[in-house]
Parts: C-alpha cells; structure tokens; sequence
C-alpha cells in the first residue's frame, strides 16, 4: 500500500453518520489549514448493534476509499469503529497512521476522581475489551454503565421530542446521583445541553475529542506532515443524503473556526 506523505494530503475522518462532526469540530480548532473529507456512514447506521465481523468489513471498505482518496491520515472518530477496529487497522494499513477516538474515562481519574460517575456509550463500546481494559485500570468504584442502545439513532435523525423521550425514561433517574457523565459516543456531545438539563447544572462532561485533536496535531508534527496552505472540508455520505450534508455544515459552523475553511 502506498502512503500519502505530501502535506497538502487529506485527513479522514469517518463516523457511522453525523456524530463525527463532533471530533472535526475540535480539531479544526487547533488545525484549521487542514484538508478533510469526512465520510458519514448512513447505510449501515447505526454500529452499535452489530458483529465484529459486519464492524471490520463495514470499516475496512471506508478505509480503501479514504486512501484512495489521498488520505495522509485516518481519524476514527466512532467510539465502536475505534472500539472494535482500531487495532486491526493500524496493522493491516500500516504504515498508514490513525487516530483513535475513545471513552474519556481517564479523564474522570485525571481530574474528578472522587465523584460518581455515569458513562453513556453504545452496548458495543461498553462490552468491548478497550474499554474494559481503561475501566479495569482506572476504575474509581463509583461507577455506573449506561449502554444506550437507540440514543444515537435518534440523534442522527434529530427528532427532538423522541431525544427527550429517551432521555427521561433513561437519563433523568441519575439525577442526583453522579457527578461526572463520559460522553462515550461522539454523538451524544450533539445533545449535551438537553443532558445537563435532565442531570442538573452541576454535573461535569467528559468526552475525548479535544484531546484526541491535541494527538493528532502531535503526530503531523513528528511526521513532517503538517499543512500550511489553506484548508477544505468535503462531505460525503454513504447514501448521499442532501439533508446529512446540510445538518453536517451546520453543525460544523466553520465560521466559529476559520475564514479560510470552505465546503466542497
């Protein structure tokens, strides 16, 4: 496999639909002179409820088409993809760097280790080895585990009756009762104001996009691989919904970040 190493090549970023937008949100942030298509996966949304096989095939068919695309760089910005992938991809494309995304619960050990803490990710995220690893290593004991199976569907489709519906059947009966809420699925970001208004003011957020951007800053620094022309965002998704393009821009609300940012 030939690697991109020009600097003015790509940065992927994939995600099973829109939630992604939450990473590349952060990371256009510290590198707005970036190249990025980001490829937002409908037909086979959502990942959560699927094998490991179906997860593998699904991603590795993304990964071709972003290397054919002149990626230098792979974000998996998919809390299962990363989850269930990560690993096989780096060895079957390496050389080819990606970047991970990941639940933030080293973060609760970082900084608020002492308080209750609920983490709210997909039934595939919570049941998989990653992260029951990072839960075995920086467990805290206060813990609960939410697999919120549907929440991200709903989110993608951006009903925001049935959001609120789901999230005081399932939400609202932790208020009071946790402090710290892991965002462990780049979807839910999306809704995190309607979440601290289910849990109260004083809960604290976690999710690992800002850290994940600060990464993968450093890796285009070791690599000589950083861009310093002007940067592009190219949209596409796996069933080339016109309103997933629209929803995505204006979510992304590049004005927020840069003036040299424009679509394609």
């Amino acid at each position: 496999m030939k690697v991109n190493k020009e600097k003015n090549g790509k940065i992927g970023v994939f995600d099973s639909g829109i939630g992604g937008v939450t990473v590349l949100r952060e990371i256009i942030k510290i590198l707005p002179q970036e190249n990025y298509i980001y490829y937002s996966d409908s037909k086979n949304n959502p990942y959560g409820d699927k094998t490991d096989k179906e997860i593998e095939k699904i991603c590795d068919n993304i990964i071709e088409y972003l290397i054919e695309q002149d990626c230098k760089l792979i974000v998996i910005a998919c809390n299962t993809a990363s989850a269930k992938v990560a690993k096989i991809a780096r060895k079957k494309y390496f050389p080819l760097p990606f970047i991970a995304i990941e639940p933030a619960y080293k973060m609760v050990y970082d900084y608020a280790y002492n308080k209750p803490t609920l983490v709210m990710a997909t039934q595939g995220t919570i049941e998989s080895e990653k992260f029951n690893l990072l839960l075995k290593k920086y467990d805290n004991h206060k813990t609960y585990l939410l697999p919120c199976s549907g929440l991200a569907d709903r989110i993608e489709v951006g009903n925001k009756e049935q959001i609120q519906k789901y999230l005081d059947e399932h939400i609202a009966i932790y208020k009071g009762k946790v402090g710290n809420v892991v965002l462990g699925c780049t979807h839910y970001p999306l809704i995190q104001k309607q979440i601290e208004d289910c849990l109260g003011e004083n809960v604290q957020f976690f999710n690992g996009a800002p850290h994940l951007a600060k990464h993968l800053k450093d890796v285009l620094q070791e690599r000589n691989l950083l861009n310093n022309g002007e940067g592009s965002i190219e949209f596409v998704d796996s069933q080339n919904l016109k309103e997933k393009k629209e929803r995505f821009f204006k979510i992304l609300n590049c004005d927020l970040f840069t003036d040299t940012i424009h679509s394609q």
